[in-house]
């Protein structure tokens, strides 16, 4: 715990500093108020002991500063001046409690102890509703492939070690399966899992999203924004995509690595946060830091261990199962079924956007089919026009697909990548390397 006492009686606080750092508190000393404000500007503390009658600041002035501040610290008032006015002001401006001099020892350990609690609560609180939303959505890893339960014990085996791990896999495979489960076997499984989609975002906004922001850091910034950084400590943070982070970013990305603390955007106030990293791509780092394009100290940091998912035409064994659990998944389609052409069609397309792609198929085969049974006919056009795919050109079905699809929502982009099952930004990489006129 991070105690600051802020009294201008030198011999108070030099009693109650030794005393707390006998219980092995990290303690320091303020002896005016605007002294006080300075350190807690810059540092992360728990407990504020503040003396209400100062130099140069008071601590009703100290109070206000920190709620204008929005900083996040529990205040107990120490005075001897206390008087039921001044005690219920300092209340209603956020103070936790007041002590009125001379006092116990013993019953301001009690009370620090409370008020330390109220503002680990607090934290909990936030860090628990960034959670509901993914644990609700979080789905169990179906297979019975042999090359995917290697992986899953791979997966067992690294969680436990707490150094990053980078995911390597095309897109829709399930990346963010797999950092799930290894935040699930690891020693912070009972921390929150925060996920990051790096190419989804604006590099200004993602940066804000990552660090979070202090208030008029910027236009707009009418409050403090914690970033998911902060929020992941003791937990896991998931960078989706890092591939796609700019040069920038990825040295703040660095630092945090190494330093394990960050500096929200406009503020001066370093926080320490204790999380493991968990990073995906489905690019070719490697080949990114031969051409200057991804640092190569992140890249040796954030990849200490690696893992690569194979793509759902390589576990073909899967695709039954996965289908009955999408079918399972929906109540309103739980008893119809799949023919058996319609099966092997299904068996033998290549399947470029994977998992997310084959998710996308079935729910429109699922809403299209008129009876019990799912034919051919009710299967997307692009599966059934092509049925040698097997021996061809992975790049070849890949390109072949996407014109088709452009072709069905006539030239929209956006469109396009919802039915594939990609990142819009997937998709534009995939038109350039492709050779494709938008």
């Amino acid at each position: 715990m991070k105690i600051i006492i802020a009294d201008d009686d030198k011999n108070l606080r030099k009693v109650l500093a030794n005393e707390l750092f006998e219980e092995g508190f990290n303690v320091a000393e303020a002896d005016d108020g605007i002294k006080a404000v300075g350190l807690i500007e810059k540092n992360e503390y728990d407990v504020l002991l503040l003396d209400l009658n100062m130099p140069g600041l008071g601590g009703l002035d100290v109070l206000e500063k920190i709620k204008e501040l929005e900083i996040p610290v529990e205040v107990i008032i120490l005075t001897a001046h206390a008087t039921v006015s001044t005690a219920v002001e300092a209340m209603k401006m956020g103070a936790y409690d007041y002590l009125t001099k001379p006092f116990q020892i013993e019953e301001l350990k009690m009370i620090i102890e409370k008020a330390y609690e109220k503002k680990r609560l607090l934290r909990e609180n936030i860090l628990l509703k960034s959670q509901i939303k993914r644990q609700s959505e979080s789905k169990d890893i179906i297979t019975e492939s042999p090359c995917m339960l290697s992986l899953l014990e791979t997966v067992k085996k690294i969680a436990v070690s707490g150094l990053p791990v980078l995911i390597y896999g095309e897109s829709g495979v399930g990346k963010e399966l797999i950092a799930k489960s290894i935040h699930n076997s690891s020693n912070k499984a009972d921390g929150p899992f925060i996920p990051i989609n790096c190419g989804a975002i604006p590099e200004t906004m993602l940066e804000t999203e990552l660090f979070g922001h202090e208030k008029g850091a910027f236009t707009g910034a009418h409050v403090k924004k914690l970033g998911l950084i902060e929020i992941a400590n003791n937990g896991t943070l998931f960078l989706d995509e890092i591939g796609d982070l700019s040069q920038r970013l990825q040295g703040k990305l660095l630092r945090v690595i190494e330093t394990e603390s960050f500096f929200r955007v406009g503020g001066v106030r370093e926080i320490k946060v204790d999380m493991r990293f968990v990073s995906a791509t489905n690019r070719d780092i490697k080949k990114d830091v031969e051409t200057g394009n991804f640092r190569p100290d992140l890249y040796y940091r954030i990849g200490a261990l690696t893992l690569r998912i194979p793509p759902l035409r390589e576990r073909r064994e899967d695709i039954p199962l996965l289908i009955g659990h999408i079918i399972q998944s929906n109540p309103d389609f739980k008893n119809k079924k799949l023919s058996d052409k319609a099966m092997e069609i299904l068996l033998n397309y290549a399947w470029p956007g994977n998992v997310r792609e084959l998710q996308n198929v079935i729910y429109r085969a699922l809403f299209l089919s008129s009876d019990g049974i799912i034919e051919p006919r009710d299967l997307s056009p692009d599966l059934t026009s092509d049925r040698k795919v097997l021996g061809r050109k992975l790049e070849d079905i890949e390109k072949e697909h996407i014109l088709k699809v452009f072709q069905e929502v006539q030239g929209q982009k956006r469109k396009a990548a919802e039915i594939l099952g990609v990142d819009p930004k997937t998709l534009y990489r995939k038109l350039h390397r492709y050779g494709i006129d938008e």
